[in-house]
């Protein structure tokens, strides 16, 4: 077809930009910005009535966010062939932009807030059909276009249902996972569709949108495997919060989802599902919902680009990412600006902080105020009388058994009864000691409580923390390095994997012409992660509800005839290049991270040494502090008087998780660093105990180095290794 007759003018016929169900569209160049549909020879009889009837109405003036039918063409004959309608010029079906594979092709900058205006946009769209007076009718993902700028067009005008001179002209056709619940098993050809029938296809498109893809009624349902269209037929919507019990379906693994959203958003989503087709949202309902979502949006503090719900306790897109190793909103800025690190400056960085000493436990703990009783405690003194009480009445007791054995030795049993009687009061001490290392205990957990109390009151507890945090950011920072070689060892060891993976996924799932599988199985496909051939693994079928050994056989044919056509190339190629580059990126960018936490780290313990360096002689003017150590120093008499020896104090400042060891060799080969010197604190050593008294040890320096030595020396000269 070479010409065709728009009114009374011939206009030359372009190329073929569009091929459909009903007929084929071509480009118009002496038209700009139009184009011709041409309908297949079998339908221009069926259809000429209504779009004739189109045109003389003037739609296509109405709106230009539908591609209504703007003229009349024919052939030279004066045949009817079909009709000029708006060029809809660089859009993408809508499915490009949720489907997460095909939007970072087709849509790589978007991000989240990117597909909200778009739902927007959707509803927009739909609004002004419905201010027409048409009715859409068979609404789904074919008929909607998005632009690069989040416009939406919507296509396939001519299907619309219309009214006009008192004759309706119906929309005949319908996609199942898309016709709501009432025109389930109805002839949609005797059907007068309503407003409500559009607002459920509304709903569904917005729900994929907004949910990566799924689809409402595809999930795990309890009972037998049930199709989407049955689904939506038995109102079993498997994302429904307020009518789980009833719908017994559960959504599919690693989607979104609904209590994420705010009400306005979910309780639109469980009318718009729900059992009243009177109560589903409006196209001006979702525009209001939709605006109040764009205002409730939180940044991501890790991915500049992942924009997520605020009632979410935190980014549902690292989320996902962590678990399927896909990311919905890469940062692309980070593969495309060179970042720049301070090796250098952090290394100094480091080593200031590793210098950094908080003082030794002991430093906090001063001597008590009042020196205990030498003769110890009322409790001890008694302890004491009723020790020798004991000791003597078993003394009686065995002497005792020692007589009735001589007098009358065949009863046994009481002079035996009388000697292990004895003997357990004169030798068995323990309930003594028991109690009074039970008190040694307490009294320890009460000083442990009175440092905590004195470190928060003065604010060392953040500067503490602090410190900890910048072990673990140090010792991130030394394996940052090793960890990216690693990395790439990895990607470069899996080159032919990743180029059959590249090459499979660009056969959408959606685009496949596989026997039995039709629009509703395919968006089951893509609501369990299945959009392309190389998503489809038989493992990966089998879990899917509706998808049994032979179903799965089919898909599986299906990618392996593209499998046979994939040719490794073992050089090296932009893929690489890419992948690579990608790679080094996100390093670079974790590692500035870390940098940047290091010197901000570092300016707080700078601020903070004034402070630290005057907590001792603070804390042995604490009267909490103080009246702990005294109640501990009675027990100490006490066990030290009973003969008991004294229990390892358990009283430390509270360093965090690094607190019980050295820093770690990570942190340290950051700067080629050695242990520091010993010192309670966050990378230094704990401080042990005398192997001798069981006292507190401190360091010392003598004629072979460093040691730790007793702090009672010189009337305990117990020494350690540091």
């Amino acid at each position: 077809m070479k010409e065709i007759v728009v009114g009374k003018d011939r206009v030359a016929v372009g190329d073929l930009i569009g091929k459909g169900g009903e007929g084929n569209v071509f480009s118009l160049p002496g038209l700009s910005g139009q184009a011709a549909k041409v309908y297949d020879v079998a339908l221009r009889a069926k259809r000429e009535e209504k779009v004739r009837a189109m045109v003389r109405e003037g739609l296509a003036s109405q709106t230009n966010l539908i591609a209504f039918p703007r003229d009349i063409i024919t052939d030279i004959r004066g045949n009817f062939l079909g009709f000029v309608m708006r060029l809809v010029s660089g859009y993408r079906p809508v499915h490009e932009l949720y489907g997460p594979k095909s939007r970072l092709v087709h849509f790589q900058k978007s991000d989240y807030r990117f597909v909200i205006r778009a739902a927007l946009n959707l509803a927009r769209a739909v609004g002004s059909v419905h201010q027409t007076g048409c009715v859409i009718g068979d609404l789904n993902h074919s008929g909607v276009l998005v632009s690069p700028d989040a416009t939406v067009a919507l296509i396939d005008a001519d299907s619309f249902q219309f009214r006009r001179d008192g004759i309706t002209y119906p929309c005949v056709v319908g996609v199942p996972d898309f016709t709501p619940p009432e025109l389930h098993g109805v002839n949609l050809e005797s059907v007068e569709r309503i407003a409500a029938h559009d607002h459920f296809g509304l709903a569904i498109a917005v729900f994929q949108l907004l949910f990566m893809g799924r689809h409402p009624y595809a999930g795990r349902y309890s009972g037998p495997d049930i199709s989407i269209g049955e689904s939506i037929a038995q109102n079993r919507f498997a994302f429904s919060v307020k009518r789980r019990l009833d719908t017994r379906t559960n959504p599919p693994p690693g989607a979104l989802t609904l209590d994420l959203f705010p009400e306005t958003v979910s309780g639109a989503f469980e009318r718009a599902f729900g059992l009243m087709p009177a109560m589903r949202p409006s196209a001006l309902d979702w525009v209001d919902a939709l605006h109040k979502l764009e205002g409730a949006l939180s940044r991501c503090a890790r991915v500049k680009t992942h924009y997520y719900p605020s009632r979410a306790k935190d980014c549902v897109w690292c989320a996902l990412a962590a678990k399927n190793n896909f990311d919905m909103f890469p940062d692309w800025s980070a593969v495309d600006i060179g970042i720049q690190t301070d090796r250098l400056g952090t290394e100094e960085a480091i080593r200031e902080i590793l210098a950094f000493r908080f003082p030794a436990t002991l430093d906090f703990l001063p001597r008590p105020a009042t020196a205990p009783p030498r003769k110890g405690s009322s409790t001890v003194r008694k302890a004491k009388r009723d020790e020798w009480a004991r000791f003597l009445g078993g003394l009686l007791l065995m002497a005792g058994a020692v007589v009735v054995f001589f007098l009358a030795a065949p009863l046994w049993f009481v002079w035996l009864g009388l000697g292990i009687w004895g003997s357990t009061l004169v030798f068995d001490n323990k309930g003594h000691e028991r109690r009074f290392l039970k008190a040694y205990e307490d009294a320890d957990e009460q000083v442990q409580r009175g440092l905590d109390g004195f470190m928060r009151r003065v604010g060392l507890i953040e500067v503490v923390k602090v410190r900890s945090d910048l072990d673990a950011t140090i010792a991130a920072y030394g394996s940052i390095d090793a960890k990216l070689a690693q990395e790439l060892t990895k990607l470069r060891a899996t080159r032919e994997a990743r180029q059959l993976a590249a090459y499979l996924d660009r056969f959408s799932i959606r685009q496949a012409k596989i026997a039995g599988i039709g629009p509703a199985k395919t968006a089951t496909l893509v609501s369990f992660g299945v959009e392309t051939a190389a998503d489809v693994t038989r493992s990966m079928l089998l879990r899917i509800p509706g998808f049994g050994s032979a179903t799965a056989g089919k898909l599986m044919d299906w990618r392996r005839r593209y499998e046979t056509e994939f040719r490794y190339d073992p050089n090296p190629n932009a893929q690489d290049i890419a992948a690579e580059k990608a790679l080094r990126a996100k390093f670079a960018s974790d590692k500035a991270k870390l940098e940047a936490t290091i010197r901000s780290g570092l300016q707080t313990l700078r601020a903070a040494k004034p402070l630290v360096d005057t907590m001792p002689a603070r804390a042995r003017g604490d009267v909490g502090l103080l009246r702990a150590l005294d109640e501990r120093s009675k027990v100490e008499q006490d066990l030290k008087l009973l003969g008991v020896p004294i229990p390892r104090s358990k009283v430390a400042l509270k360093m965090g998780p690094l607190s019980q060891g050295n820093t770690p060799a990570s942190a340290q080969e950051a700067v080629g660093a050695v242990t520091p010197s010993a010192g309670i604190g966050t990378g230094a050593q704990q401080v042990p105990t005398c192997s001798r008294c069981g006292g507190a040890m401190v360091v010392r320096s003598g004629k072979y180095g460093r040691f730790w030595g007793c702090l009672s020396y010189p009337r305990c000269r117990g020494t350690r290794q540091i």
